[in-house]
């Protein structure tokens, strides 16, 4: 196997130093961003139920702040559109599509941007059954959603932001 011939594992041996030449950190490494951001980014705080789970998704995965040292501004827009008709004209797939607009701030200095950008990310869900059934699916739909910008988000902040380490 190519793996095992003595120049492979040198050059293997050698991609973390490579990496490091480059520029490359691990995020969750000493004075990597990950643990620069743990529990010291005050989120906007929501205003409709689809804001209200992003910043729960975000508060879970960045941690709650003790003494923030960033804010994290956000605009959220989710929009719906039928995917599936029916030959009578009714809809039974639908499509739930965000576009998520972020800056990070230092707390004290809204000018200076450390991170920002646009996440979109979409998820979809069944409308064929009861009217219940369909709200159901489509609150999980939205759930699932923020759970990916968060995912996102979180990971674009952790590889992108400029935090002066």
């Amino acid at each position: 196997m190519w793996w095992c011939s003595a120049p492979s594992r040198r050059a293997l041996l050698a991609l973390p130093l490579a990496l490091a030449a480059c520029g490359f950190e691990p995020v969750y490494g000493p004075g990597g961003t990950g643990s620069a951001l743990r529990n010291k980014v005050l989120v906007e705080g929501p205003g409709s139920v689809e804001s209200f789970l992003l910043v729960e998704a975000l508060e879970f995965r960045l941690g709650q702040p003790d003494t923030p040292l960033y804010r994290l501004d956000f605009e959220l827009t989710i929009v719906q559109e039928g995917q599936a008709v029916t030959p009578n004209n009714e809809t039974t797939r639908y499509s739930v599509i965000g576009t998520l607009d972020y800056n990070l701030h230092p707390i004290g200095q809204p000018g200076e941007v450390l991170a920002g950008g646009r996440i979109e990310s979409f998820t979809g869900y069944s409308a064929t059954g009861t009217t219940v059934e369909t709200f159901a699916a489509e609150r999980d739909a939205q759930a699932r959603l923020m759970e990916l910008m968060a995912d996102r988000l979180v990971g674009r902040l952790q590889a992108t932001a400029d935090l002066g380490s």
